[in-house]
């Protein structure tokens, strides 16, 4: 998954340089949030519950 997320940011980091286009330098924290709640959204609990069991962790 890590190189996934590799190749996200060397294309976007190739593109913002090709395009002149800042704003696509977001795009590699936007696909780790998505992931993110991917991950939060195959826990069998509620969101919220699930929100709260991460946040409890210590």
């Amino acid at each position: 998954m890590i190189y996934v997320f590799l190749l996200i940011l060397l294309l976007s980091i190739i593109f913002t340089f090709r395009l002149k286009k800042p704003l696509l330098l977001s795009i590699p924290f936007v696909s780790i949030f998505l992931y993110m709640m991917v991950q939060i959204a195959m826990v069998p609990l509620g969101f919220f519950e699930t929100i709260r069991f991460i946040m409890g962790l210590r």
